[in-house]
């Protein structure tokens, strides 16, 4: 990681004429792309390293010739020679999703949707003119085959991982005659790919937008079935209605001839349903496949949206083991199957999670069940080597930049959390009423102490279980006397 953060410097450097204050690194996505934040005076900007040269050069290709067209996407300010880095405007921090999340479904909201689909319109119809589909990363349109790779996704990471029975040439037959149906539309413009809300960035009340290396030439309506249809947001019918009515309406102001609003929402419906089985399809990649959490817990709630969908929308033709499949996997059954089990008021587990120093030997478990997890964080390189850490411990902001970005503390954590969440889940299921997980390094001050913070926040978040969370040696941290009697030194405490 130190090697792409001099990288970075120097890229930034040549094209500032000024170095950085710091570089950040930003939390990391679904993607294997690796994004920073750098500080440069009162200027923000965003550092993007990745491996895969083609996708660097779609999404900055694409993003020229949307910025030339006036549109709403980041600026593209310097590429390494490489094309593994680049440096763009930074847009923000605050994405559609925090607002609805901050805000719920307020008119302030509502209006950022309505600008976000009024930005797409424009996205859509004008980055079409002139665009050089051979950047595309895949296909360079939405048409048949592209439709036939989204729906064996969905077969191979999701549908198959259940082992439910099915006529496979059936099913395959249902597939194909989805696909057909599909492409027959006229509407054929700038597909954005992944028009979802965390890809929507608010700043200033205009809005932004990201990741869009995906696009493709394809239907108008699943960019907008991704918006209006995301799992995570939850719409209301009405606003669903509202805000296609909208788009409808900003986009017969684009086109030379009004669109045919009966052709349009007639095939809607079956672009949502595509939507809704790529997601799902990524979803079991990343989850089933990869073991990401987020993905995991996702699963339930795309389901549940597609339950909501197949009760109340139809696509137009006639699929009759697909729709077979459908409601087999929407069965209460199957989604309870990944939902995770949660603390409630009633459980009495506790997990205690302690940082410790294995100079003064690993704890002892007080509540007579002999210890549980023990987890050596001396793997990673240690901060406290470093004059500018010693002062400072693993809940410093320096200290946990220095660990994400320059050991492998993420990748070590992953592991913690796929052995202890098993544990969890089944002491909850069982009524439980103790755990214990330790995490130790040679001083106890820096790297068990962000591992102990990390794993407590992870189980809060993912299980509500309540949760004991001690620093044992938080008496001999070597912190300058001013810090000695504030919150850093902060007693033992139990949250949930």
């Amino acid at each position: 990681m130190k090697i792409i953060i001099d990288n970075i410097t120097t890229l930034f450097t040549d094209y500032k004429k000024l170095p950085p204050d710091r570089i950040e690194q930003l939390p990391r996505s679904g993607s294997d792309r690796i994004y920073f934040r750098i500080f440069c005076g009162d200027e923000s900007f965003i550092a993007t390293y990745n491996l895969n040269v083609k996708e660097n050069k779609t999404f900055i290709a694409f993003s020229r010739h949307f910025k030339e067209k006036g549109l709403p996407v980041p600026e593209i300010l310097a590429v390494n020679e490489e094309v593994t880095l680049y440096i763009q405007e930074d847009l923000g921090t605050s994405c559609l999703l925090d607002f609805l999340e901050k805000e719920n479904f307020s008119a302030h909201v509502f209006e950022l949707y309505k600008k976000s689909l009024e930005q797409l319109a424009r996205l859509q119809v004008l980055g079409d003119k002139d665009m050089d589909y051979e950047y595309c990363l895949t296909a360079k349109k939405f048409g048949k085959q592209a439709i036939m790779s989204d729906l064996l996704y969905f077969k191979y990471y999701f549908l198959d991982t259940l082992q439910l029975p099915y006529d496979k040439q059936v099913l395959m037959d249902d597939f194909e005659a989805l696909a057909s149906y599909l492409t027959k539309t006229e509407y054929k413009y700038f597909m954005f790919r992944d028009f979802q809300s965390r890809n929507i960035i608010v700043n200033n009340e205009e809005v932004f937008f990201i990741d869009f290396q995906g696009g493709m030439k394809g239907a108008l309506q699943y960019d907008v079935a991704s918006l209006l249809w995301q799992a995570k947001a939850q719409l209301s019918d009405e606003w669903k209605n509202d805000l296609l009515q909208y788009y409808l309406d900003v986009i017969d102001g684009l086109l030379a001839h009004p669109v045919d609003r009966h052709i349009f929402t007639g095939q809607f419906d079956g672009y949502v349903l595509i939507r809704m089985l790529q997601v799902l399809g990524a979803y079991g990649f990343r989850g089933l496949f990869e073991r990401k959490a987020y993905f995991l817990t996702s699963i339930p709630i795309a389901l549940k949206n597609l339950e909501t969908f197949l009760q109340n929308n139809r696509v137009g033709i006639v699929t009759p083991e697909l729709t077979r499949m459908l409601k087999a996997i929407t069965n209460e059954t199957i989604i309870h199957r990944f939902e995770p089990v949660q603390a409630n008021e009633n459980s009495p587990l506790v997990v205690t999670i302690i940082s410790f120093s294995y100079k003064k030997g690993i704890p002892v478990d007080e509540s007579g069940n002999g210890g549980g997890f023990v987890f050596d964080c001396r793997g990673m390189y240690n901060p406290g080597r470093f004059e500018d850490f010693k002062t400072l411990t693993g809940l410093d902001k320096k200290v946990i930049d220095f660990l994400v970005q320059q050991t492998k503390m993420n990748e070590f954590l992953n592991g913690v959390y796929d052995l202890v969440d098993i544990s969890v889940e089944d002491y909850l299921k069982r009524g439980f009423s103790n755990l214990m997980v330790s995490f130790g390094c040679t001083g106890g001050q820096h790297r068990s102490v962000y591992a102990a913070e990390q794993t407590a926040a992870h189980l809060i978040n993912k299980y509500k279980v309540k949760v004991k969370l001690s620093h044992l040696n938080k008496e001999n941290w070597v912190l300058p006397p001013a810090q000695k009697d504030e919150s850093i030194n902060s007693p033992d405490f139990i949250k949930s």
